[in-house]
């Protein structure tokens, strides 16, 4: 930033060259509406166009590789008809008074929630420029109108740029009625318009958390407890500070902090560093314990998050009835970068440099442990490596700013890949338990679930949201519907993962749903098509890829196909599977066909690129993915034994877009749930055998 933009927005428009304009709706996330209403008249966006013609729009969401920078610049450059080649870009500053009470990325909100207040923005800032050219020009703002930067006299043909008349156009009133552009005017929204920051990435100049470096910087790793819960006992680091480059060893409230010249002899004065610790309660969990604890839990009682009917009648009366138990692994977050953290805390003043996702809450977290004025605490957003989720958490925070006040310094803290990986807050492991009831032309009349879990999001009533969701707002007309939660929680952490709940609750329901109509004899498309009567636009992609597909026409030889759906962050989404299963019981997925309906479209590139990567990140899971547990320690450390999904075995996937005007929904999480109960049902086509158990496992096709 080559400009100090908290003091510009504080001096005003009239105080600086250029025009600036903001323009405030108030915040509607969930999460939003936990931290509290945004300040009074509080402008959530800005435009700052310079007397060079250059614009450069204040983007106040974080960037892990979503595209959220380039889809957001479209909202306001489609209002704001400038020329696309002279946008600039940069991350607004953390301050709940410019930004209302909450800051961050999180359920796919960034362009569902900026839909409205972006291209408001844009449009009052393109009617207060036409104002300052029509003064220019002496006549009524009507003769003039604005396109690719410039405002024209539609009378006498004269043009004049943005920058020319920006400092008078800072003068004016903001306008308040604003009328926005009808979809069918649209030249930027719905155009696959090329990402604002590949280029600077391509050329190693973009600036992620882990290329932040500051004048006397030193450089922190953190011994953490093994157990999760553990806490030092005591610890002596004579052999640590004998490492050449080790300069400090302090003890943080997430272990102890071994502090050198540079990361490398941080790493080796923690190997030297004698650590005794206090392992607690959890050191005696395993897997295995974990599993038989949530079978346990869920024949106890639970509270009901959906009734419908009267579901133990139907099911006494159902002409044939189906049980099953269904279950998943934790799973880790394994961002390809991993956690780190910059922070300067100085007696009167604290800057953090940080890849978050959430950056109120890094801002909170700083205050508080400096015990500094919220206004003498500044955090940097960051580029992010991904997220998936695991920036939304705020301990990688801590440990910068609690070492670098105890030590006087600037510091980054880098977590290692078994850092990142054996200390993560986890996707929940899950069980769930299932019964459904047929009628006696094969039909589901009735439909319950048992979940055990753990609390991730929070209880309410007994109940938390995440925990269900995908089971509680089941899509499928089925007469008598109950589903119950209990909580089952064994000491592992855990936090939202990419399409949270969904993630594991939509393999369970589309499974399960597969395996009842199944037992009914209908065809899995068919039965779903029947039971989607209050759902026209999850039909309507059903219809869509089923065509695309080919649905019902004959694949090569040894190849099967299977279907899941789910509608999460507001999006419909419907895949396909195209798989096959060798003589040694590997699956192999040849193709996935994908239709979408997320609203209207901002960039249809980014969107088809987020469904590929929601499918390589769940499919990754489906296949391969789990986290396990042996005397409280995870197992797994680096992708040696947590394996990402590699290249030659990714599977064509064909991504189809719904067409629609609708408001703008979530994408980044919308094609992750659909993938492993598609694959799984095609494997049950393939070979007769049901998949309950993520990741899929040889033995299970026995």
């Amino acid at each position: 930033m080559t400009t100090n933009r908290r003091n510009f927005l504080r001096t005003g428009a009239a105080g600086a060259a250029g025009l600036w304009v903001g323009f405030y709706l108030p915040e509607r996330s969930e999460l939003a509406a936990q931290f509290g209403p945004p300040a009074a008249m509080n402008p959530n966006a800005y435009i700052h166009i310079g007397a060079d013609d250059i614009v450069t729009f204040m983007i106040d969401k974080g960037e892990m590789g979503q595209g959220t920078v380039t889809a957001l610049s479209q909202l306001l450059a489609e209002e704001l008809e400038c020329d696309w080649k002279k946008i600039r870009t940069e991350f607004a500053p953390v301050d709940k008074t410019l930004y209302g009470a909450f800051q961050g990325v999180v359920g796919s909100a960034s362009i569902r929630s900026s839909w409205n207040q972006l291209r408001k923005s844009g449009a009052a800032a393109r009617e207060m420029l036409i104002q300052a050219a029509a003064q220019k020009w002496a006549v009524e703002p009507s003769q003039c109108r604005a396109e690719n930067g410039a405002v024209v006299n539609t009378a006498s043909k004269a043009r004049v740029t943005y920058g020319s008349v920006a400092e008078a156009a800072a003068k004016l009133p903001i306008p308040k009625n604003l009328t926005l552009k009808d979809p069918k005017q649209f030249q930027v929204i719905g155009k696959a318009i090329k990402r604002l920051d590949t280029p600077a990435k391509v050329n190693g100049s973009a600036m992620f958390g882990i290329d932040v470096r500051r004048p006397g910087m030193l450089y922190a790793v953190v011994a953490r407890s093994p157990v999760f819960g553990g806490k030092v006992a005591s610890f002596d680091a004579t052999k640590a500070k004998a490492v050449p480059g080790v300069k400090d060893v302090v003890q943080i409230s997430s272990g102890v902090a071994v502090v050198a010249t540079d990361t490398w002899s941080a790493l080796q004065g923690r190997k030297a560093l004698e650590v005794q610790w206090n392992e607690g309660p959890t050191a005696s969990v395993n897997s295995a314990g974990i599993s038989k604890l949530y079978a346990e839990r869920a024949q106890q009682p639970g509270a009901v998050a959906r009734k419908e009917g009267d579901a133990q009648a139907g099911l006494a009366g159902a002409a044939k009835k189906i049980e099953a138990v269904y279950e998943v692994p934790f799973l880790a977050h394994a961002a390809m970068e991993p956690l780190n953290c910059v922070a300067d805390v100085r007696k009167d003043s604290c800057e953090v440099w940080a890849s978050t996702q959430m950056q109120t809450m890094s801002h909170d977290t700083a205050v508080m442990l400096t015990g500094l004025k919220p206004e003498k605490v500044k955090v940097h957003t960051m580029l992010m490596g991904g997220g998936f989720g695991r920036r939304g958490g705020v301990d990688f925070i801590g440990d910068a700013v609690e070492t670098s006040k105890a030590v006087g310094a600037p510091v980054k803290v880098t977590w290692s890949r078994e850092d990142d990986m054996q200390h993560d807050t986890y996707r929940p492991s899950s069980y769930a338990k299932f019964a459904g009831g047929l009628d006696a032309q094969g039909w589901p009349v009735a439909w319950t679930t048992h979940i055990a879990c753990p609390s991730f999001a929070g209880l309410r009533n007994g109940i938390d949201f995440a925990a269900v969701q995908g089971l509680d707002d089941l899509v499928y007309t089925i007469p008598n519907i109950m589903v119950d939660y209990r909580v089952a929680d064994a000491g592992i952490p855990t936090f939202y993962w990419r399409s949270v709940g969904y993630s594991q609750n939509t393999f369970f329901a589309e499974s399960f749903f597969d395996e009842l109509v199944a037992a009914g004899g209908k065809d899995p498309v068919e039965s779903r098509r029947r039971l989607l009567g209050k759902h026209p636009r999850l039909l309507a992609v059903l219809n869509l890829a089923a065509e695309k597909a080919e649905w019902g026409k004959p694949l090569p030889a040894g190849r099967f196909r299977g279907v899941a759906l789910t509608n999460n962050v507001g999006s419909f989404t419907a895949q396909i599977a195209e798989v096959s299963v060798n003589p040694q019981r590997k699956v192999r997925v040849h193709r996935v066909v994908c239709a979408v309906d997320c609203g209207q479209v901002v960039n249809p590139g980014i969107v088809t690129q987020q469904m590929q990567s929601s499918i390589v990140y769940g499919l990754t899971a489906a296949l391969k993915g789990g986290i396990t547990i042996d005397r409280g320690r995870v197992q797994q450390a680096n992708f040696d034994r947590y394996d990402p999904l590699r290249i030659d075995e990714m599977p064509v996937v064909e991504v189809h877009l719904m067409p629609s005007e609708a408001p703008p929904s979530g994408i980044g999480e919308a094609g992750l749930p659909p993938i492993a109960p598609a694959v799984a049902n095609a494997v049950f086509a393939a070979t007769g055998k049901r998949i309950r158990h993520l990741p899929i496992r040889a033995e299970d096709l026995a």
